[in-house]
């Protein structure tokens, strides 16, 4: 008698793995989201969507309140219409359903106001207090999102403590809190963060403070700590015994598009490094923390930070490169060179890719090179952390085999299609070389994709990271020592960069992955970049 097949296996939804483990939802406490800059392009673009996607998800409690402040003359209803127009065209969404949208629509407030006077807030007061007069006291938390410019953080955190909107908390178990979110950049240089730094925490506890870095709350820099600390068969090689060196690379096709005004003033290390970049080096070399609560993880990460060593005049001119994008082509149409972008200066110095080697001085990574890499109107839109490991230390193969022999690489790929895969040899099928007493090898890789296993789980950045305020987990959020130990890695190179302009800017062509001198960079150490559409 025929034995019955064994049960097809099917992927488990993550709703339906919550369950089998008992977990409770997460529901984010009653309080009222005050959003400044509420007509502002990060809040039509990204904050609307993911309180959209939070209500749809039923992780918005019934006693929300959103009020938007800005500068333009919105009513409530003209707010509420505006939000709704934006929510049909953001590419957050596949669709907007009405039936959410009756739930979420009428929670939604506005009142306009100036910045920089403090009837303002006198105003924002009055309509917190109507709003949140049918919830208890200790019910009335407030979380207050500055989607502006850097220019007005300072006058805005001093108006929200003078006023008495968002008084110095006593600590994280006082009711009501009192939260404030603010958006990159963290200062413009060390000294300007560390004066940030010095203001908001002279006007609130650390505990009320959420620095938030949207890269932070994409899925899978969320599982590279599950990654490592979960699987056994991987923390045992993470070290300078089996590991060659490490890439991280953060590539866009765009180009500077209508922020010339900012980037500018920016350019590539204090748009992407001193953040991104800096928060995945932390994660991919970060020590166990003893438990995932916030403090704990933040500690490993500022100790990663703490760890690069440092560079001097010489050694930056030896391990960093800069460069910018001059005319090429990207998805078959041409674009233009930087220089040529509005409001870029003809003769700008600024760099739009820039590329280093650094080095970690403690136990585990010592000697190994970290190779990071980012900027703009390169190949193709990726992010990812590739960790490749030594060679063997024999090869028994033959001289011909020896050649096509590739390196095992493990990329963590954060965008566009997120994933793992880990590339190894293995023996082509075949029996002419085995007559000769030969192996014929080649590489494969096994390949995860997030999406194939939990289809389109994964939820947007910002819905997780808003979540995480109202709920007051700082896990996925900066702490002000670790934007100084990140600044303490970028500051002493835009120092050098300023007092040596180059002679003449290195350029790389539109649509290609960078100039010459990045790949020189890598090749010093018998490496080479990975070039992610050829994997």
């Amino acid at each position: 008698m025929t034995a019955p097949p064994p049960p097809r296996r099917v992927a488990a939804r993550p709703s339906q793995v919550l369950r089998s483990i008992g977990a409770e939802r997460r529901i984010a406490d009653p309080c009222t989201m005050v959003v400044l800059g509420a007509s502002g392009d990060l809040s039509r673009r990204k904050l609307m969507p993911a309180l959209y996607q939070l209500c749809h998800d039923g992780l918005l409690p019934d006693a929300f309140e959103l009020l938007g402040v800005g500068r333009d003359a919105f009513d409530d209803d003209g707010f509420r219409q505006m939000v709704r127009d934006e929510l049909g065209k953001s590419d957050e969404l596949e669709a907007v359903d009405d039936a959410v949208w009756a739930r979420l629509g009428p929670k939604l407030h506005y009142v306009s106001g100036d910045f920089a006077d403090a009837q303002s807030y006198r105003t924002i007061g009055d309509r917190l207090t109507e709003l949140e007069q049918p919830r208890p006291a200790d019910q009335r938390n407030r979380l207050f999102y500055l989607a502006v410019p850097p220019s007005v953080f300072e006058e805005i955190v001093r108006h929200l403590s003078q006023s008495g909107l968002a008084p110095k908390s006593d600590g994280p178990d006082e009711r009501p809190w009192r939260r404030v979110v603010i958006e990159k950049p963290f200062g413009h240089s060390l000294a300007t963060a560390r004066a940030l730094n010095h203001l908001v925490l002279e006007l609130f506890d650390e505990c009320q403070l959420f620095r938030i870095d949207h890269y932070l709350g994409k899925e899978t820099v969320q599982s590279i700590l599950v990654f490592r600390f979960a699987n056994a068969i991987f923390e045992p090689l993470w070290n300078r015994q089996s590991i060659a060196h490490v890439q991280i690379t953060v590539a866009e096709t765009v180009g500077v598009e209508q922020r010339g005004g900012y980037y500018e003033e920016a350019g590539v290390l204090r748009d992407m490094f001193q953040n991104h970049l800096m928060q995945l080096l932390a994660l991919t070399g970060m020590e166990p923390p003893v438990t995932m609560n916030a403090d704990a993880v933040r500690d490993e990460k500022v100790k990663v930070l703490r760890s690069v060593r440092m560079m001097g005049p010489a050694e930056i001119d030896e391990s960093v490169v800069r460069a910018q994008y001059r005319a090429g082509r990207i998805g078959g149409r041409d674009v233009t060179g930087y220089r040529e972008e509005p409001m870029i200066a003809p003769n700008s110095a600024t760099p739009t890719y820039a590329a280093m080697r650094l080095f970690l001085d403690n136990w585990r990574w010592k000697g190994v090179p970290f190779f990071l890499r980012s900027g703009k109107r390169l190949a193709e839109r990726v992010s990812e952390i590739a960790v490749q490991f030594r060679d063997p230390p024999h090869l028994m193969f033959g001289h011909e085999t020896r050649k096509l022999l590739a390196p095992n690489t493990l990329v963590m790929r954060i965008q566009p299609d997120e994933g793992i895969s880990l590339s190894f040899q293995v023996k082509t099928p075949g029996a002419a070389y085995q007559l000769a007493r030969q192996v014929e090898v080649a590489p494969v890789a096994m390949d995860f994709k997030y999406r194939a296993a939990f289809g389109d789980a994964n939820p947007p950045a910002y819905e997780t990271l808003l979540l995480d305020v109202m709920l007051g987990d700082a896990t996925l959020f900066t702490r002000s020592d670790e934007v100084e130990a990140a600044w303490k890695v970028v500051d002493p190179i835009l120092d050098f960069w300023d007092a040596h302009p180059p002679a003449r800017m290195e350029t790389y062509e539109a649509g290609t992955w960078g100039p010459t001198s990045a790949h020189q960079l890598i090749a010093q150490n018998g490496f080479a970049w990975r070039v992610p559409d050829q994997e």
